[in-house]
């Protein structure tokens, strides 16, 4: 099925011209009322985040593709696209690995989900040699997608003939290729740092379920389903965190703002007796199905302040994005409700269904590649996209090869600790005493796209997970979150934005193919 896509990209190419060409008329929202004052032109920031891919995996060989007889789209770079830090200046012959790094074809877009916690991505970097990848986190094996590569899947990677709609948004807007994890390990510290910069504090009292290896003495290092959350699983869950998040200062200072994820809709509503089910599916490209809706990709449903625990519906679309009975938590379905009725919040967060996420497993670059398309469309024939700026990047790796070593920003000394010797990340202290925060982990793809991006640019500044919050916080003139988070110490995000002379144009892309369709 999945080489069936490539084939049928061609015609569904042509009809999407014609379709988007009725579309390219600018649609006017209902004017919103004015927010508070920012320090830049952008009044509302989009978060597209989505899963487990690292920066080699998808623009390793940025800006070259193969473009091998037979594949549908081939992909051309303009003239004078900056190079990237990737596999060809790191000279893949030379690659320390057990195995070289090597392409997956667009009819290879589903593979194995490759193994990312904590201590195996680290023992990975071995002391920053970047050299025991398929030792550690590859996966392969019957039953799996591996296409013969066995645990040396995890040296794959893609290029702009399967990565196409992100190698084109990166032609026209922003990218950065020095933007990392905030500490190593899966999907949860990954979405805490997102919105928190902080994955300790984890308050130790689990009501179900066993946390080891998911929390090491009040760290979060793994993955385990948020307390404050009725669609949690009813075996694996417990976790909650005791510290602010973004969503608190946001709240504090009277901003708008919302998480919208696939399948936070409940499909059976909450009683007095019994918990809210969230059972929605959906179908991959390549037809397999999946539940739309993971719980641990729900970053504020760890915190008591910020979730909305029994998905209950915001009490009317003129009330997305404040305090209500949703609490800022909603289904995707709301954010187009609100940007439709022109109430679009200043931060949205947008989580796609699980089969659009991009992770490895379940989903692909070529399911991500529509919803990230459909929606960039869709902002962009907006009257919102003169002040708004769109940020994509992961959760985490995946545990997939990338050959850049980050610096060691926080060290920690656990027993889940490997990078720098047993039980060691580094040889500092860790900040705010906090251990279990190894970080930076992995390199990790970050965009962004505005009309106040740069056009064709590669940042090469350092940046992680919780330079996102970092930025909100500048924009709006809030204070950091403090005890211990990383938004104080992050990079700049505003490096990737042009304010003084911006020329970056509407890009609309085709939601099959990720080809250019229009450019205005």
């Amino acid at each position: 099925m999945a080489g069936l896509l490539v084939t049928n990209a061609a015609k569904k190419f042509v009809t999407g011209v014609s379709m988007l060409a009725t579309l390219l008329t600018i649609t006017p929202q209902p004017a919103a009322a004015a927010g508070p004052a920012t320090k830049t032109p952008i009044q509302h920031v989009v978060v597209i985040f989505q899963e487990n891919v690292s920066f080699d995996h998808y623009f390793g060989t940025y800006p070259i593709s193969a473009n091998l007889s037979g594949e549908i789209p081939w992909y051309r770079s303009l003239a004078n696209t900056p190079t990237v830090n990737g596999l060809v200046l790191a000279n893949t012959n030379l690659n320390p690995n057990s195995a070289r790094p090597f392409r997956l074809s667009p009819s290879q877009n589903y593979t194995c989900d490759q193994d990312h916690d904590y201590t195996p991505e680290q023992s990975a970097f071995d002391m920053g040699l970047m050299d025991k990848f398929p030792q550690n986190t590859g996966t392969g094996g019957p039953g799996c997608p591996d296409y013969g590569h066995g645990t040396a899947l995890t040296m794959g990677y893609y290029d702009g003939n399967t990565v196409t709609a992100l190698w084109n948004y990166a032609q026209y807007y922003a990218m950065s290729d020095n933007s990392f994890g905030t500490n190593f390990g899966p999907s949860t510290p990954g979405a805490l740092n997102l919105i928190s910069g902080q994955t300790g504090g984890e308050d130790g009292t689990h009501t179900n379920g066993d946390l080891t290896g998911a929390v090491l003495n009040g760290t979060v290092i793994g993955d385990d389903d948020p307390y404050y959350d009725d669609c949690s699983s009813s075996t694996n869950f417990g976790m909650k965190s005791t510290n602010k998040n973004i969503g608190d200062l946001l709240n504090t200072a009277g901003i708008t703002w919302g998480w919208f994820q696939g399948g936070f809709r409940p499909t059976t509503a909450a009683t007095s007796t019994t918990p809210a089910v969230c059972g929605a599916t959906s179908t991959n490209l390549g037809g397999a199905s999946s539940p739309d809706y993971s719980p641990h990709h729900e970053a504020f449903q760890y915190y008591a302040s910020t979730s909305n625990p029994h998905h209950l519906p915001p009490s009317a679309v003129s009330a997305i994005g404040t305090t209500d009975q949703a609490n800022h938590q909603y289904d995707l379905i709301d954010f187009w409700d609100a940007f439709d009725n022109g109430n679009l919040p200043a931060v949205s967060f947008l989580k796609a269904k699980k089969i659009q996420d991009g992770h490895a497993g379940y989903s692909s670059p070529l399911d991500e590649q529509q919803f990230i398309t459909e929606t960039l469309n869709r902002i962009m024939d907006s009257s919102y996209w003169p002040t708004t700026a769109v940020v994509i990047l992961y959760d985490d790796s995946d545990g997939w090869y990338d050959h850049q070593m980050p610096i060691i920003a926080n060290s920690s000394a656990t027993s889940a600790d490997s990078i720098s010797g047993a039980g060691l990340c580094g040889n500092g202290k860790p900040l705010a005493g906090i251990e279990g925060r190894c970080g930076y982990g992995p390199r990790l793809p970050l965009l962004v796209i505005s009309p106040y991006a740069h056009v064709n640019y590669v940042d090469h500044s350092t940046t992680d997970q919780s330079s996102v919050i970092h930025a909100i916080e500048y924009n709006w003139g809030l204070p950091s979150i403090g005890g211990g988070s990383f938004d104080a110490y992050s990079g700049n995000l505003f490096n990737l934005f042009n304010f003084g002379a911006p020329a970056a144009k509407r890009v609309y892309l085709d939601t099959t193919t990720g080809q250019i369709l229009a450019v205005k």
